[in-house]
């Protein structure tokens, strides 16, 4: 029921955003997406599983917006400083997508261990948040090989896997950065473009 699961998921996250997850009812998610608190335990589980769900799909959409932003623009600067300012972004509209990338788990989120944890849930989905959550370290590697993946495959950098890997990791931990003390005027873009001029990003 993927269109009742995303209700769901939506209901909550509007209710984390005016109140701390410990308060937060089960009860009154399935009201506001709805549907029955069955539907709501069926798709998650528990309160723990909705959890789960919710860091995941903050997960999913920063890498997808990740995704999008690599394909702006014909040169590897502009990409990797589409990607840094995405990453901005993403972490300032969204509580858990900040936290997801920094580690940092305020009292008002919820704070799912990272490690998987058994699933007997029918929905793949659920299974799916069941399994293990990206640590920041892990977001890094995976925003890192994604953009070299890009990059390389578009012609837009050169193909030398370590220098160029070293510049995308580079631009994503800057833009980590600029999450955790925001950069002033010419903001987060300013920064890369300036730390990689002289980084061999450029085509071959």
């Amino acid at each position: 029921m993927p269109a009742a699961r995303e209700s769901l998921l939506d209901a909550a996250h509007t209710a984390l955003a005016h109140r701390p997850w410990s308060t937060v009812r089960m009860v009154d998610v399935a009201a506001a997406a709805g549907v029955s608190r069955q539907t709501l335990y069926n798709e998650f589980g528990s309160k723990e599983g909705l959890a789960r769900a919710l860091v995941r799909r903050a997960a999913d959409g920063y890498l997808a917006g990740v995704d999008h932003a690599l394909t702006h623009g014909a040169e590897a600067r502009d990409r990797l400083t589409a990607a840094a300012e995405w990453t901005t972004v993403a972490a300032r509209d969204n509580a858990l997508v900040r936290a997801v990338l920094t580690g940092c788990w305020s009292e008002r989120l919820p704070s799912p261990t990272l490690s998987a944890v058994p699933s007997s849930s029918a929905v793949p989905a659920q299974r799916r948040a069941d399994g293990p959550l990206p640590s920041p370290g892990e977001l890094v590697q995976i925003v890192r090989d994604r953009a070299v993946a890009v990059l390389v495959g578009d012609g837009a950098a050169r193909a030398d896997g370590g220098e160029l890997a070293r510049s995308c990791e580079l631009a994503v931990r800057l833009a980590l950065s600029c999450v955790a003390a925001p950069p002033g005027e010419g903001g987060v873009a300013e920064l890369v473009r300036g730390v990689l001029h002289a980084q061999p990003v450029g085509p071959g």
